[in-house]
This record gives C-alpha cells, structure tokens and sequence, in this order.
C-alpha cells in the first residue's frame, strides 16, 4: 500500500522508533514499524508499543546502537534502550526447513512448541510466521509504505481475528497465542474467526506447559489493560482459565453461583473501573483477591486435619496456596508478599473493633485489606458485609465518632468475653444433702 494511499503520519511514531528505523535504513538494512503499532494507527487507537524489525542480525544490531542490549533464548532480540523507553528490534524471521535439523537455531518438544526459534529469513518469510493477520503488517521507513500479508488489511476493516497458517499447528508452536486470540478480540473488539477458534478448547491444557514466569506477563496484559472482565468470560468461554488458576476454578465447579463466583466478577469488574479511572492497579492486591476463597478452603482443612488455631492455619494456608499458584504463573515474591500482608490483615480487620482500630489504620496495607473486605462483603455478604460496614464507618468518620465507635467496641467486646466465660464455666458437682 503506497504513501498515498494510508493515512499513518511519522508524527504518529514515537520519536525513539523513529531514530532506530533511520539509523538501521541508513547504515543499509532493511527497517521496518511492525504489529501493533501499525494495525493500532490504522484503527485510530494510540499504540503503547513501537516494535521494529530488519534483516540485521543481533550481533549487528548491537554493533549499531551502543544503548542496545541482547536478550532471549527462544528468539534473540535486541532491546534500543532510552531511558525508561525501550524499543524491541527482531531479525525477520525464516522458515525451519530451509535450516535442516540444526537445533542451535531451532528446536521444538515432542507436542510441536517451540523452543529455540533463532532462524533469519527475508519479510516475506517473517510475514508467514506471525500469528494472526492483523498483525502482518510492516511500515517501510525506506517509502512510507504499509506491507500487507494474509489479509490483513482486510481482516482490520471486517474486525476479524484470524491465525495466519494451521490454527492447531500455530497453537501447538506457541500456546500462549490462544490466550492472544482472546485479548485481541476484546481489546480491538473484534471476533474470533470460526476456523481460529475451533481447536481452542481441545489445546487449553497445553497452557500447562508454558513457563509459569512467562505466564505472569500474559496475566497482566489479559487483566490489567481495563478488558478483564471481557477477557474472563471468553477465557471460560474457551477453558483457558483452568489451565491459569486451577484452584479458583476448582471452587467454581463446585459452587458455580456461590462466594468465589462472586469475587471473581467483582475483582473483573472493579479492575476495569481502576483502569477507566487512570488508578492504580496493582497485582499484590489482584491475587490476594482472587486466591482469598482458596485460602480460606485450605486454612479450614489445615484447621480440622491439625487441630491448629485459625489464625496459625491460615499462615500455613498462605504458603500453600501461593505456592500452587506460581505453578502456572511465577507471581514475584515482591508481590506475593504484601499479598500475604493483605491476608493477615483480613482477620485483624474482622477482630480489632476496638482501640487497636487505630493503630490498624496506620498500618501501609490497611487501605488494600479495608479494599479486600469490601469485596468480600459483596460477594459473601453476613459477618463480612457487617465488619465492613463498621470499618466504612470507622474511616470515613471524624475523630468523636471514631472515639465513640471504640468506646462501644470495648462495650460489646466485654459482653462476649463474659458470654464465653459463662459457656466454658462447667456446674459444681454438689452432692445431694446428708451423703458423705
């Protein structure tokens, strides 16, 4: 497609990308703006992401650009760093047959992923590898003009997403582009081409196989891009959650409508309105919620089987939980941490109606905890919509009625401890008059 002929201005590329492209064109290599960042122009949206590709090798990009740095395994790629804005440079990719059996280049496991892809190629070779059509698009910075593969140019005015190749054959390769189906039909809202879609089910489970530390950065991109929701009912849609958060959809099969259902779609749908809000979202907080009912199922069985304290059972609950988690998605301990934190936090909020309210409040996690319990009374509602109606209260009030909410805590407090002592107080054992 000529200059003339689309309406993508350079004014629309970042200044950084824009340097890469010159640079690599002038020094006599092929440069080209690709994926995304072409097809996001060309639908009117703002790109967050300037991606590049040439037929430089790595080794030359690097002899190029003194702030570049090499990164990858599966497939080397250089990194153009500008301070915080980095630009991702790829080698156009080949075809594996032309490169027989050398597996320091290529290399697949026995159910067809791909584990080392370092294999160079010419554009057109590079445009049959990408995943789906909207994607096969390549701004020439040597002309202006838009490359277009497999349709999809076409493919973006039906808003239709559809894989470029074998759909079972692609899945295979790289699972994780099942999961990209997903996003991009949400995100560009678009539909799934039926031939696309229909191995999607029977592949889920090769998720299970994918590193878990490259599953975290799915997971953000699928629930953090204010889509969640959208996401999670085509992802159940397609059993590809499963595969992500076996212990959650284990609670869900056996109460599809109860308190884990519930949180669920709270957590969706108050994560997209933080999105829409410019606020921020955080995923400490995203898995305290989500794995809180796993939590308490696991604290309860380490309760009976142990015959531990709730509070001891739930610290050994914690560990157990968020280790199965990061079985399929490696949740940073920087994270996974404070998410702990929140959990302790929760029963300190259900018994610390009192004076310690105080001191509670000034605690760094408390307003992620006082979030939590409010997602918890939604989805649960009883003593949890009760705790968290005298904490709204509590936060929300100036000092006297703090002072005055304490006062009657203690009160009430009191009343149940002298209630419990009169339970536990067992009958004197009197002998009836006259008996030695």
């Amino acid at each position: 497609m000529a200059r003339n002929n689309h309406d993508i201005s350079r004014r629309q590329i970042s200044e950084n990308a824009l340097k890469v492209l010159y640079r690599l064109h002038k020094s006599g290599f092929q440069a080209y703006l690709v994926g995304g960042g072409v097809r996001d122009i060309l639908l009117g949206l703002e790109p967050k992401d300037f991606d590049v590709v040439t037929n430089a090798t790595p080794e030359e990009i690097k002899r190029l650009f003194r702030n570049c740095r090499l990164v990858g395994r599966r497939f080397r790629l250089a990194h153009i760093v500008f301070g915080r804005d980095v630009i991702e440079v790829a080698t156009l990719r080949g075809h594996h047959e032309s490169n027989g059996n050398n597996d320091k280049v290529s290399k697949s496991n026995a159910q067809g992923r791909l584990l080392r892809d370092n294999v160079y190629g010419t554009i057109d070779e590079d445009a049959e590898r990408r995943d789906f059509s909207v994607n096969a698009l390549y701004y020439d910075i040597s002309d202006y003009s838009i490359h277009s593969y497999s349709g999809g140019i076409q493919d973006l005015d039906q808003r239709i997403i559809r894989l470029i190749g074998d759909p079972e054959t692609r899945y295979r390769e790289d699972p994780v582009r099942m999961l990209r189906a997903v996003r991009f039909a949400t995100k560009l809202d678009m539909q799934i081409e039926p031939r696309t879609a229909e191995p999607i089910r029977e592949l889920a489970p090769l998720l299970k196989g994918i590193p878990a530390a490259r599953m975290y950065e799915e997971v953000l991109k699928l629930f953090f891009s204010g889509k969640a929701a959208a996401n999670l009912e085509m992802m159940q849609d397609f059993d590809l959650f499963e595969p992500l958060f076996p212990q959650i959809d284990a609670l869900l099969q056996d109460s599809p409508k109860g308190s884990m259902a519930k949180m669920l779609d709270a957590v969706m749908r108050n994560t997209d309105l933080r999105v829409a809000q410019d606020k921020p979202v955080t995923p400490a907080f995203f898995y305290a919620a989500l794995l809180w009912y796993p939590l308490k199922q696991r604290a309860d069985d380490i309760a009976l089987e142990s015959g531990l304290s709730i509070y001891d059972a739930n610290v050994a609950a914690m560990g157990d939980v968020m280790e199965q988690q990061c079985r399929t998605i490696s949740i940073p301990r920087r994270f996974s941490t404070p998410a702990k934190d929140i959990w302790q936090l929760q029963l300190r909020l259900e018994r610390s109606q009192s004076a310690r309210a105080f001191k509670l409040l000034e605690h760094p996690k408390f307003r992620a905890a006082y979030d939590l319990l409010l997602l918890r009374a939604e989805a649960e509602g009883g003593t949890a919509a009760k705790v968290a109606s005298w904490w709204t209260s509590f936060v929300e009030g100036d000092e006297q009625t703090r002072s005055d909410m304490v006062k009657k805590g203690k009160g009430n407090q009191r009343n149940r401890n002298a209630q419990q002592r009169r339970r536990r107080r067992k009958p004197a054992n009197k002998k009836p008059a006259g008996e030695s």
